[in-house]
């Protein structure tokens, strides 16, 4: 068995008129053309041992169990890869349900097509596939077949980690979609393109084309951001900026516990250290900072519960109430167990695939559970409830709790007023108070630190209470009502004629006074300058000229932004059963 080619679609394509994302396979099966899964000795029971759960996949029948009922009767060897790759992506956390393979021309060659999430998850699962099948075919031990499984789910678990959009971002991409607003991914992070041309917007992550670099500036510097915030009358708790160690003792003193120790520049809770009650928790917290910044800041710990508020564009959009990653004793099971037994909440998975992340049991979790006088061998007593974090993300298995609608008018109007004191258009801001319900001047509470590019995850799905939509705020901001996001574009195929086409209409559109980009067979130019050199009709030119920041019309050459040539041999194969151009 042999795979000739992998190709991935990411638009319109012949194969189906929804799925736009699409791997297509060739795979030539060699001998197994002979072969038929019924005809494998032992294939069908292996390959339920493996994957159980494929009794769901309903296939032809369309009910369950309709796949297995094929894989007994006799089906071929790309069919059964087919679903293979499907169900592999389910059980990484990327459920997606087309697939197709068909015959080719050649004996034994097949166009095996399926759907995917994530490009670089469905091309690794496409090799698994064929892998697997042939571990299954073969007489390899059972149990490392499993265990190679094991392995490939996990390996594309990681895969999606490190290159999809994260939950902001992911978001911010996915309304624009919703609204016919284009996007092109700049890199393979978060710096993103919404609408082509000269109408664009950029993202990374939450910062946007709007936020003020000094305002960014000022948020990453939690002293600059104290100082500000308490000259124009917010609340902040008391505390210090200090470089040296000799100089912790003294300002501890100063400060009292408990306190907080936390890196001057830090980010996501990285190196803050909270609840401090005694100096040598101070100097092992101390330790932990200064691997991220060389000053620190120790400041009087404020009482009450942790939230976050988030404003886009100068208006509270939602707050939530932040839990550190804990587990509440029964009085039967170790701590160990508890996290375990937590982690198995259908809610919790991977990095960023569910609502909440598993809690991953690290050195800052044998501190906080030594620290309360426990092991992770201990039974918790029943109704205990054990901090295993210091801090309340979410990424570290932490819980949010919508109370947006319990906000007091008072502190809605400070903390819209905060995010105009620092700047920023888009602001998380950190509080600790009793609640948000009562004015922060009247209980207590008080602003620990304002963030650049917050995090959207803990509004956009809750463990508790409404998601928020934040999302929409953020393209409201950057695509006020009425505003484009599109640039004419002019695409032209055909036989012959058709770089003289592109010419003379590039040119009449110039005459108009319009900036356009176009591509030929010698090259891609915005307005009669030659940017590049060479044969530029394929997607790659098209999306240069649609990511010039000048261009407010684009005449392409035999080419579609979305998807590649569109030359004569492609609308053919629009009605050909089994030949694609793409």
């Amino acid at each position: 068995m042999e795979i000739l080619e992998i190709r991935t679609l990411r638009g319109p394509n012949y194969w189906s008129g929804y799925w736009k994302k699409l791997i297509i396979m060739r795979l030539d099966i060699g001998d197994f053309e002979e072969r038929p899964s019924d005809k494998i000795e032992g294939f069908y029971g292996r390959m339920n041992e493996v994957l159980p759960t494929l009794l769901k996949h309903g296939c032809s029948y369309g009910e369950e169990g309709g796949f297995l009922r094929r894989v007994q009767e006799g089906t071929w060897a790309g069919h059964i890869i087919e679903h293979f790759a499907l169900e592999l992506q389910t059980l990484a956390g990327m459920d997606t349900g087309y697939g197709r393979t068909r015959e080719t021309g050649e004996r034994g060659i097949y166009n095996v097509v399926f759907s995917y999430h994530e490009e670089e998850v469905g091309r690794y699962a496409a090799k698994a596939s064929v892998r697997l099948f042939l571990e299954l075919a073969g007489d390899r031990p059972i149990e490392e077949v499993k265990a190679d499984v094991f392995a490939d789910i996990q390996k594309m678990r990681e895969i999606r980690e490190d290159v999809r959009f994260g939950p902001s971002t992911g978001s911010i991409v996915e309304e624009a979609v919703n609204r016919g607003i284009p996007y092109i991914r700049l890199n393979d992070q978060s710096l993103v393109q919404l609408g082509y041309g000269v109408y664009q917007k950029r993202i990374q992550a939450t910062t946007t084309a709007n936020t003020n670099m000094i305002a960014v500036d000022i948020a990453g510097n939690k002293h600059a951001t104290k100082t500000l915030l308490g000259d124009m009358g917010v609340p902040v708790p008391k505390g210090y900026r200090i470089r040296n160690e000799e100089e912790l003792e003294e300002t501890v003193e100063r400060v009292g516990f408990p306190l907080v120790i936390k890196p001057l520049d830090g980010n996501h809770g990285k190196g803050a250290t909270v609840g401090i009650k005694s100096i040598d928790e101070a100097k092992i917290a101390w330790e932990k900072a200064k691997e991220y910044s060389r000053w620190i800041i120790v400041e009087k710990q404020l009482v009450g519960s942790d939230f976050r508020a988030l404003v886009v564009n100068n208006r509270l959009i939602a707050v939530a109430e932040r839990v550190p990653a804990h587990v509440v004793g029964d009085g039967e099971h170790t701590i160990e167990q508890l996290i375990e037994i937590t982690n198995s909440d259908p809610r919790r998975g991977y990095g960023h695939e569910n609502v909440l992340t598993e809690i991953d049991i690290d050195n800052q979790t044998l501190r906080c559970i030594r620290k309360a006088g426990y092991e992770l061998s201990s039974v918790l007593p029943k109704d205990e409830r054990l901090f295993l974090k210091t801090t309340a993300n979410i990424s570290t298995g932490g819980t949010a709790i919508d109370v947006t609608d319990e906000v007091h008018p008072e502190n809605v109007f400070l903390f819209e007023r905060i995010a105009r004191i620092i700047g920023l258009d888009v602001a998380g801001i950190d509080v600790i108070a009793p609640n948000v319900s009562e004015p922060l001047h009247e209980n207590g509470g008080g602003i620990i630190e304002v963030n650049a590019a917050p995090g959207f995850r803990m509004h956009l799905a809750p463990s508790e209470g409404i998601g928020r939509n934040v999302a929409e705020h953020v393209i409201d901001m950057l695509f006020p009502p009425g505003a484009k996001s599109r640039v004419p574009i002019f695409a032209i195929t055909g036989t012959n004629g058709k770089t003289t086409t592109t010419r003379l209409i590039a040119h009449i559109l110039k005459g108009t006074g319009r900036t356009v980009g176009f591509t030929t067979t010698d090259g891609t130019y915005i307005q009669n300058q030659q940017i590049v050199r060479g044969d530029n009709t394929g997607p790659v030119s098209a999306q240069l000229v649609l990511k010039d920041p000048t261009v407010d019309v684009a005449v392409l050459y035999g080419t579609s932004p979305y998807q590649g040539e569109v030359g004569r041999g492609l609308i053919i194969s629009r009605f050909t059963k089994n030949w694609y151009k793409g």
